[in-house]
Protein backbone atom coordinates (compact mmCIF):
# COMPACT_ATOMS: atom_id res chain seq x y z
CA UNK A 1 0.00 0.00 0.00
CA UNK A 2 1.38 3.40 -0.97
CA UNK A 3 0.99 6.12 1.65
CA UNK A 4 1.50 8.82 -1.00
CA UNK A 5 -1.38 7.57 -3.15
CA UNK A 6 -3.64 7.46 -0.09
CA UNK A 7 -2.74 10.98 0.97
CA UNK A 8 -3.11 12.45 -2.52
CA UNK A 9 -6.21 10.63 -3.78
CA UNK A 10 -9.77 11.89 -3.62
CA UNK A 11 -12.15 8.92 -3.39
CA UNK A 12 -15.30 8.01 -1.49
CA UNK A 13 -14.08 5.46 1.07
CA UNK A 14 -10.85 3.44 1.31
CA UNK A 15 -12.70 0.79 3.35
CA UNK A 16 -14.46 -0.35 0.16
CA UNK A 17 -11.18 -1.73 -1.21
CA UNK A 18 -11.71 -5.46 -0.46
CA UNK A 19 -14.75 -5.66 -2.77
CA UNK A 20 -12.84 -3.73 -5.41
CA UNK A 21 -9.93 -6.16 -5.26
CA UNK A 22 -12.31 -9.05 -5.85
CA UNK A 23 -13.71 -7.34 -8.95
CA UNK A 24 -10.24 -6.66 -10.34
CA UNK A 25 -9.12 -10.23 -9.64
CA UNK A 26 -12.18 -11.55 -11.50
CA UNK A 27 -11.55 -9.57 -14.68
CA UNK A 28 -7.81 -10.28 -14.59
CA UNK A 29 -8.61 -13.99 -14.65
CA UNK A 30 -10.57 -13.39 -17.88
CA UNK A 31 -8.11 -11.08 -19.66
CA UNK A 32 -5.35 -13.36 -21.02
CA UNK A 33 -4.18 -10.92 -23.70
CA UNK A 34 -3.64 -8.11 -21.21
CA UNK A 35 -1.91 -10.63 -18.94
CA UNK A 36 0.61 -11.24 -21.73
CA UNK A 37 1.19 -7.48 -22.03
CA UNK A 38 1.58 -7.29 -18.24
CA UNK A 39 4.39 -9.86 -18.41
CA UNK A 40 6.03 -7.99 -21.30
CA UNK A 41 5.87 -4.64 -19.50
CA UNK A 42 7.24 -6.07 -16.24
CA UNK A 43 10.30 -7.30 -18.12
CA UNK A 44 10.84 -4.31 -20.44
CA UNK A 45 9.81 -1.43 -18.11
CA UNK A 46 8.82 0.83 -21.05
CA UNK A 47 7.45 3.59 -18.78
CA UNK A 48 10.15 3.58 -16.11
CA UNK A 49 10.42 7.01 -14.52
CA UNK A 50 7.41 8.38 -16.40
CA UNK A 51 4.02 9.65 -15.21
CA UNK A 52 0.84 8.46 -16.93
CA UNK A 53 -2.58 10.11 -16.53
CA UNK A 54 -5.66 8.07 -17.42
CA UNK A 55 -9.28 9.15 -17.91
CA UNK A 56 -11.50 6.15 -18.61
CA UNK A 57 -14.70 4.62 -17.27
CA UNK A 58 -13.37 3.67 -13.88
CA UNK A 59 -14.45 0.12 -13.23
CA UNK A 60 -12.59 -3.16 -12.77
CA UNK A 61 -11.34 -3.70 -16.34
CA UNK A 62 -9.96 -0.18 -16.48
CA UNK A 63 -8.36 -0.72 -13.10
CA UNK A 64 -6.46 -3.70 -14.41
CA UNK A 65 -5.22 -1.66 -17.38
CA UNK A 66 -3.92 0.93 -14.91
CA UNK A 67 -2.09 -1.81 -13.03
CA UNK A 68 -0.54 -3.08 -16.28
CA UNK A 69 0.74 0.44 -17.05
CA UNK A 70 2.04 0.63 -13.49
CA UNK A 71 3.81 -2.72 -13.97
CA UNK A 72 5.64 -1.08 -16.88
CA UNK A 73 7.31 1.31 -14.45
CA UNK A 74 4.90 4.24 -14.59
CA UNK A 75 3.60 6.43 -11.80
CA UNK A 76 -0.12 6.25 -12.60
CA UNK A 77 -2.91 8.69 -11.81
CA UNK A 78 -6.46 7.90 -12.90
CA UNK A 79 -9.87 9.55 -13.01
CA UNK A 80 -13.27 8.68 -14.45
CA UNK A 81 -14.56 9.73 -17.86
CA UNK A 82 -18.24 9.65 -16.83
CA UNK A 83 -19.70 10.50 -13.41
CA UNK A 84 -22.08 7.53 -13.37
CA UNK A 85 -19.67 4.79 -14.45
CA UNK A 86 -17.16 5.15 -11.61
CA UNK A 87 -17.20 2.30 -9.08
CA UNK A 88 -16.10 3.47 -5.64
CA UNK A 89 -14.84 0.09 -4.44
CA UNK A 90 -12.58 -0.24 -7.49
CA UNK A 91 -11.19 3.25 -6.81
CA UNK A 92 -10.35 2.24 -3.26
CA UNK A 93 -8.60 -0.93 -4.41
CA UNK A 94 -6.43 1.03 -6.83
CA UNK A 95 -5.39 3.44 -4.10
CA UNK A 96 -4.31 0.48 -1.97
CA UNK A 97 -2.26 -0.71 -4.95
CA UNK A 98 -0.33 2.54 -5.10
CA UNK A 99 -2.24 4.32 -7.86
CA UNK A 100 -3.46 7.87 -7.29
CA UNK A 101 -7.20 8.20 -7.93
CA UNK A 102 -9.37 11.28 -8.33
CA UNK A 103 -12.86 9.83 -8.82
CA UNK A 104 -16.18 9.20 -7.09
CA UNK A 105 -19.50 7.84 -8.23
CA UNK A 106 -21.91 10.61 -9.27
CA UNK A 107 -19.98 13.73 -8.20
CA UNK A 108 -21.49 17.12 -8.93
CA UNK A 109 -20.25 18.71 -12.19
CA UNK A 110 -17.75 20.98 -10.44
CA UNK A 111 -16.12 18.12 -8.54
CA UNK A 112 -16.06 15.94 -11.65
CA UNK A 113 -14.24 18.70 -13.54
CA UNK A 114 -11.81 19.18 -10.66
CA UNK A 115 -10.97 15.47 -10.71
CA UNK A 116 -9.91 15.81 -14.35
CA UNK A 117 -7.82 18.87 -13.59
CA UNK A 118 -6.22 17.28 -10.52
CA UNK A 119 -5.20 14.31 -12.65
CA UNK A 120 -3.48 16.63 -15.13
CA UNK A 121 -1.83 18.64 -12.35
CA UNK A 122 0.39 15.62 -11.69
CA UNK A 123 2.13 16.76 -14.92
CA UNK A 124 2.04 13.49 -16.83
CA UNK A 125 4.39 12.50 -19.63
CA UNK A 126 1.70 10.38 -21.31
CA UNK A 127 -2.11 10.27 -21.24
CA UNK A 128 -4.92 7.85 -22.03
CA UNK A 129 -8.16 9.68 -22.77
CA UNK A 130 -11.78 8.65 -23.28
CA UNK A 131 -13.92 11.22 -25.04
CA UNK A 132 -11.23 13.88 -25.18
CA UNK A 133 -11.77 15.62 -21.84
CA UNK A 134 -8.10 15.58 -20.80
CA UNK A 135 -6.98 16.81 -24.21
CA UNK A 136 -9.63 19.54 -24.26
CA UNK A 137 -8.62 20.88 -20.85
CA UNK A 138 -4.94 20.86 -21.87
CA UNK A 139 -5.71 22.81 -25.04
CA UNK A 140 -8.02 25.36 -23.42
CA UNK A 141 -8.05 26.40 -19.78
CA UNK A 142 -4.86 24.63 -18.61
CA UNK A 143 -2.33 25.13 -21.38
CA UNK A 144 0.24 25.63 -18.60
CA UNK A 145 0.21 21.84 -18.13
CA UNK A 146 1.12 21.03 -21.74
CA UNK A 147 4.88 21.14 -21.24
CA UNK A 148 6.46 17.70 -21.06
CA UNK A 149 3.55 15.73 -22.51
CA UNK A 150 4.92 13.29 -25.07
CA UNK A 151 1.57 12.06 -26.36
CA UNK A 152 -1.22 9.65 -25.66
CA UNK A 153 -3.99 7.38 -26.84
CA UNK A 154 -7.73 8.00 -27.32
CA UNK A 155 -10.39 5.35 -26.72
CA UNK A 156 -13.56 6.62 -28.40
CA UNK A 157 -15.08 7.85 -31.64
CA UNK A 158 -16.17 11.07 -29.91
CA UNK A 159 -12.67 11.75 -28.67
CA UNK A 160 -11.11 11.12 -32.07
CA UNK A 161 -13.53 13.55 -33.69
CA UNK A 162 -12.41 16.22 -31.23
CA UNK A 163 -8.75 15.37 -31.82
CA UNK A 164 -9.06 15.55 -35.59
CA UNK A 165 -10.77 18.91 -35.27
CA UNK A 166 -7.78 20.15 -33.25
CA UNK A 167 -5.37 18.67 -35.78
CA UNK A 168 -7.24 20.20 -38.72
CA UNK A 169 -6.97 23.71 -37.31
CA UNK A 170 -3.29 23.16 -36.47
CA UNK A 171 -3.80 23.36 -32.72
CA UNK A 172 -2.94 19.83 -31.55
CA UNK A 173 0.13 20.07 -29.31
CA UNK A 174 1.21 16.41 -29.09
CA UNK A 175 0.69 13.10 -30.93
CA UNK A 176 -2.34 10.94 -30.16
CA UNK A 177 -3.01 7.37 -31.25
CA UNK A 178 -6.59 6.74 -32.42
CA UNK A 179 -7.14 3.44 -30.63
CA UNK A 180 -10.85 3.46 -31.48
CA UNK A 181 -9.97 3.19 -35.19
CA UNK A 182 -7.88 0.05 -34.74
CA UNK A 183 -9.28 -2.89 -36.68
CA UNK A 184 -9.61 -5.04 -33.55
CA UNK A 185 -11.30 -2.19 -31.69
CA UNK A 186 -14.19 -1.45 -34.01
CA UNK A 187 -14.68 -5.03 -35.15
CA UNK A 188 -14.83 -6.54 -31.68
CA UNK A 189 -15.16 -3.86 -28.98
CA UNK A 190 -17.60 -1.59 -30.82
CA UNK A 191 -19.68 -4.35 -32.36
CA UNK A 192 -19.65 -7.25 -29.91
CA UNK A 193 -18.82 -5.27 -26.78
CA UNK A 194 -21.33 -2.47 -27.24
CA UNK A 195 -23.91 -4.85 -28.66
CA UNK A 196 -23.91 -7.02 -25.56
CA UNK A 197 -23.27 -4.43 -22.87
CA UNK A 198 -26.01 -2.05 -24.04
CA UNK A 199 -28.60 -4.78 -23.68
CA UNK A 200 -27.09 -5.89 -20.38
CA UNK A 201 -27.67 -2.35 -19.10
CA UNK A 202 -31.18 -1.99 -20.53
CA UNK A 203 -32.34 -5.41 -19.38
CA UNK A 204 -31.03 -5.20 -15.84
CA UNK A 205 -32.43 -1.68 -15.46
CA UNK A 206 -35.91 -2.21 -16.89
CA UNK A 207 -36.51 -5.92 -16.20
CA UNK A 208 -38.74 -5.93 -19.29
CA UNK A 209 -38.94 -8.36 -22.20
CA UNK A 210 -37.37 -7.36 -25.53
CA UNK A 211 -38.85 -10.14 -27.68
CA UNK A 212 -41.70 -8.89 -29.84
CA UNK A 213 -40.95 -5.23 -29.11
CA UNK A 214 -39.82 -2.66 -31.67
CA UNK A 215 -36.30 -1.36 -31.14
CA UNK A 216 -35.10 1.79 -32.89
CA UNK A 217 -31.31 1.96 -33.29
CA UNK A 218 -30.17 5.48 -34.12
CA UNK A 219 -26.95 5.25 -36.10
CA UNK A 220 -25.51 2.23 -37.92
CA UNK A 221 -21.79 2.56 -37.29
CA UNK A 222 -19.95 -0.34 -35.70
CA UNK A 223 -21.65 0.23 -32.34
CA UNK A 224 -25.06 0.52 -33.99
CA UNK A 225 -24.44 -2.70 -35.89
CA UNK A 226 -23.76 -4.51 -32.63
CA UNK A 227 -26.80 -3.06 -30.85
CA UNK A 228 -29.09 -3.96 -33.77
CA UNK A 229 -27.65 -7.45 -34.08
CA UNK A 230 -28.18 -8.22 -30.39
CA UNK A 231 -31.70 -6.71 -30.42
CA UNK A 232 -32.56 -9.03 -33.29
CA UNK A 233 -31.12 -11.95 -31.32
CA UNK A 234 -33.39 -11.05 -28.40
CA UNK A 235 -36.40 -11.28 -30.69
CA UNK A 236 -37.04 -7.60 -31.37
CA UNK A 237 -38.30 -5.98 -34.54
CA UNK A 238 -35.46 -3.60 -35.41
CA UNK A 239 -35.63 -0.22 -37.14
CA UNK A 240 -32.46 1.69 -38.05
CA UNK A 241 -32.27 5.44 -38.65
CA UNK A 242 -29.27 6.86 -40.51
CA UNK A 243 -27.93 9.94 -42.29
CA UNK A 244 -25.35 8.02 -44.35
CA UNK A 245 -26.90 6.41 -47.46
CA UNK A 246 -24.24 3.68 -47.60
CA UNK A 247 -24.81 2.63 -44.01
CA UNK A 248 -28.56 2.79 -44.60
CA UNK A 249 -28.26 0.36 -47.50
CA UNK A 250 -26.11 -1.89 -45.34
CA UNK A 251 -28.72 -1.88 -42.57
CA UNK A 252 -31.41 -2.73 -45.12
CA UNK A 253 -29.36 -5.63 -46.51
CA UNK A 254 -28.70 -6.83 -42.97
CA UNK A 255 -32.44 -7.32 -42.69
CA UNK A 256 -33.51 -4.24 -40.76
CA UNK A 257 -36.19 -1.64 -41.52
CA UNK A 258 -34.73 1.76 -42.41
CA UNK A 259 -36.66 5.04 -42.11
CA UNK A 260 -36.35 8.63 -40.84
CA UNK A 261 -36.46 9.23 -37.10
CA UNK A 262 -39.78 11.07 -37.30
CA UNK A 263 -41.42 7.88 -38.66
CA UNK A 264 -39.50 5.52 -36.38
CA UNK A 265 -40.47 7.61 -33.35
CA UNK A 266 -44.11 6.55 -33.83
CA UNK A 267 -43.25 2.86 -33.71
CA UNK A 268 -40.48 2.31 -31.17
CA UNK A 269 -40.79 0.68 -27.78
CA UNK A 270 -37.05 0.96 -27.06
CA UNK A 271 -34.73 3.60 -28.52
CA UNK A 272 -30.91 3.38 -28.45
CA UNK A 273 -28.81 6.27 -29.75
CA UNK A 274 -25.28 5.51 -30.95
CA UNK A 275 -24.21 8.44 -33.13
CA UNK A 276 -21.79 10.65 -31.20
CA UNK A 277 -23.91 13.64 -32.25
CA UNK A 278 -26.40 15.83 -30.40
CA UNK A 279 -30.21 16.02 -30.51
CA UNK A 280 -30.72 12.92 -32.63
CA UNK A 281 -33.96 12.40 -30.72
CA UNK A 282 -35.67 15.71 -29.98
CA UNK A 283 -38.91 17.65 -29.57
CA UNK A 284 -41.07 16.60 -32.51
CA UNK A 285 -39.96 12.99 -32.06
CA UNK A 286 -41.22 13.01 -28.47
CA UNK A 287 -44.53 14.41 -29.70
CA UNK A 288 -45.35 11.25 -31.66
CA UNK A 289 -43.91 8.55 -29.39
CA UNK A 290 -45.96 5.80 -27.80
CA UNK A 291 -47.01 6.03 -24.20
CA UNK A 292 -44.33 4.09 -22.29
CA UNK A 293 -41.49 4.47 -24.82
CA UNK A 294 -38.06 3.84 -23.29
CA UNK A 295 -35.07 5.97 -24.34
CA UNK A 296 -31.40 5.16 -23.87
CA UNK A 297 -28.05 6.38 -25.15
CA UNK A 298 -24.83 4.52 -25.87
CA UNK A 299 -22.87 7.53 -27.19
CA UNK A 300 -20.18 9.16 -25.07
CA UNK A 301 -22.00 12.34 -24.00
CA UNK A 302 -25.55 12.81 -22.71
CA UNK A 303 -26.57 15.05 -25.61
CA UNK A 304 -28.02 12.56 -28.09
CA UNK A 305 -31.45 12.58 -26.43
CA UNK A 306 -32.52 16.21 -26.11
CA UNK A 307 -33.39 16.35 -22.42
CA UNK A 308 -34.41 20.04 -22.37
CA UNK A 309 -36.99 19.35 -25.09
CA UNK A 310 -38.30 16.39 -23.10
CA UNK A 311 -38.46 18.37 -19.87
CA UNK A 312 -40.25 21.24 -21.61
CA UNK A 313 -43.04 18.86 -22.66
CA UNK A 314 -43.42 17.32 -19.18
CA UNK A 315 -45.55 18.31 -16.24
CA UNK A 316 -43.46 16.21 -13.87
CA UNK A 317 -40.28 14.12 -13.73
CA UNK A 318 -39.61 11.46 -11.16
CA UNK A 319 -37.28 8.51 -10.60
CA UNK A 320 -39.43 5.37 -10.70
CA UNK A 321 -36.65 2.80 -10.51
CA UNK A 322 -32.89 3.08 -10.19
CA UNK A 323 -31.56 4.66 -13.39
CA UNK A 324 -35.08 5.21 -14.80
CA UNK A 325 -36.61 8.68 -14.95
CA UNK A 326 -40.29 8.98 -15.84
CA UNK A 327 -41.24 12.07 -17.85
CA UNK A 328 -44.99 12.59 -17.45
CA UNK A 329 -45.90 14.60 -20.53
CA UNK A 330 -48.47 17.37 -20.60
CA UNK A 331 -50.81 15.23 -22.73
CA UNK A 332 -50.72 12.36 -20.23
CA UNK A 333 -48.24 10.07 -21.96
CA UNK A 334 -45.16 8.82 -20.10
CA UNK A 335 -41.70 8.49 -21.61
CA UNK A 336 -38.84 6.86 -19.73
CA UNK A 337 -35.17 7.86 -19.92
CA UNK A 338 -32.48 5.45 -18.72
CA UNK A 339 -29.34 6.55 -16.84
CA UNK A 340 -30.00 10.28 -17.37
CA UNK A 341 -29.28 9.79 -21.07
CA UNK A 342 -25.68 8.86 -20.30
CA UNK A 343 -23.91 5.73 -21.53
CA UNK A 344 -26.46 3.09 -20.60
CA UNK A 345 -24.00 0.21 -20.77
CA UNK A 346 -21.75 1.80 -18.15
CA UNK A 347 -24.01 4.14 -16.19
CA UNK A 348 -26.55 1.34 -15.74
CA UNK A 349 -24.28 -1.68 -16.19
CA UNK A 350 -20.71 -2.97 -15.95
CA UNK A 351 -19.67 -2.04 -19.48
CA UNK A 352 -18.23 -4.38 -22.07
CA UNK A 353 -17.42 -7.99 -21.17
CA UNK A 354 -13.94 -8.60 -19.77
CA UNK A 355 -12.88 -10.70 -22.78
CA UNK A 356 -13.73 -7.82 -25.12
CA UNK A 357 -11.93 -5.13 -23.13
CA UNK A 358 -9.01 -7.54 -22.87
CA UNK A 359 -8.22 -6.88 -26.53
CA UNK A 360 -9.04 -3.18 -26.45
CA UNK A 361 -6.97 -2.43 -23.37
CA UNK A 362 -4.08 -4.48 -24.73
CA UNK A 363 -4.24 -2.15 -27.74
CA UNK A 364 -4.32 0.84 -25.39
CA UNK A 365 -1.27 -0.32 -23.47
CA UNK A 366 0.74 -1.19 -26.59
CA UNK A 367 -0.31 2.07 -28.29
CA UNK A 368 0.90 4.05 -25.29
CA UNK A 369 4.26 2.29 -25.54
CA UNK A 370 4.33 3.05 -29.28
CA UNK A 371 3.70 6.77 -28.84
CA UNK A 372 6.30 6.92 -26.07
CA UNK A 373 8.85 5.26 -28.34
CA UNK A 374 8.01 7.33 -31.42
CA UNK A 375 6.59 10.67 -30.24
CA UNK A 376 9.39 12.77 -31.71
CA UNK A 377 9.03 11.12 -35.11
CA UNK A 378 5.22 11.20 -35.11
CA UNK A 379 4.84 14.93 -34.43
CA UNK A 380 1.62 16.66 -33.41
CA UNK A 381 -0.74 14.41 -35.34
CA UNK A 382 -3.51 11.89 -34.83
CA UNK A 383 -2.17 8.54 -36.00
CA UNK A 384 -3.62 5.06 -36.35
CA UNK A 385 -2.60 2.06 -34.30
CA UNK A 386 0.19 0.31 -36.25
CA UNK A 387 -1.29 -2.71 -38.01
CA UNK A 388 1.34 -5.00 -36.53
CA UNK A 389 0.05 -4.16 -33.04
CA UNK A 390 -3.48 -5.02 -34.17
CA UNK A 391 -2.21 -8.36 -35.47
CA UNK A 392 -0.19 -9.00 -32.32
CA UNK A 393 -3.26 -8.55 -30.12
CA UNK A 394 -5.35 -10.81 -32.38
CA UNK A 395 -2.65 -13.50 -32.30
CA UNK A 396 -2.45 -13.32 -28.50
CA UNK A 397 -6.23 -13.74 -28.42
CA UNK A 398 -6.11 -16.78 -30.70
CA UNK A 399 -3.35 -18.33 -28.60
CA UNK A 400 -5.43 -17.87 -25.45
CA UNK A 401 -8.26 -19.75 -27.19
CA UNK A 402 -6.00 -22.55 -28.33
CA UNK A 403 -6.63 -21.67 -31.98
CA UNK A 404 -3.95 -21.88 -34.67
CA UNK A 405 -4.07 -20.38 -38.17
CA UNK A 406 -2.12 -20.80 -41.38
CA UNK A 407 0.72 -18.59 -42.61
CA UNK A 408 1.95 -17.78 -46.10
CA UNK A 409 4.89 -19.65 -47.60
CA UNK A 410 7.75 -17.67 -49.15
CA UNK A 411 6.45 -18.65 -52.58
CA UNK A 412 2.96 -17.37 -51.75
CA UNK A 413 4.36 -14.06 -50.43
CA UNK A 414 6.41 -13.68 -53.61
CA UNK A 415 3.35 -14.40 -55.75
CA UNK A 416 1.26 -11.78 -53.98
CA UNK A 417 4.03 -9.19 -54.26
CA UNK A 418 4.59 -9.70 -58.00
CA UNK A 419 2.78 -7.64 -60.63
CA UNK A 420 3.53 -10.27 -63.29
CA UNK A 421 1.30 -12.95 -61.78
CA UNK A 422 0.38 -15.96 -63.93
Amino acid sequence: MSSSSIQTSNITDLKLAPEGHLKIDWVQAHMPVLNRVHEQFEQEQPFKGLKVAISLHLEAKTAYLAKVIQAGGAEVTITGSNPLSTQDDVCAALVEDGITVFAKYNPDPAEYKQHLISTLETRPDLIIDDGGDLVTILHSERTDLLEGIRGGAEETTTGILRLKSLEKEGSLKFPMVAVNDAYCKYLFDNRYGTGQSVWDGINRTTNLVVAGKTVVVVGYGWCGKGVAMRAKGLGANVIVTEIDPIKAVEAYMDGFHVMPMREAAKLGDFFVTVTGNRDVISGEDFDVMKDGAILSNAGHFDVEVNKPDLTERSKSVRTVRRNIEEYHLNDGRKIYLLAEGRLVNLAAGDGHPAEIMDMTFALQALSLKHVNDQYQRIGNRVVNVPYELDQQVALYKLESLGIQIDSLSDEQKSYLDSWAQH
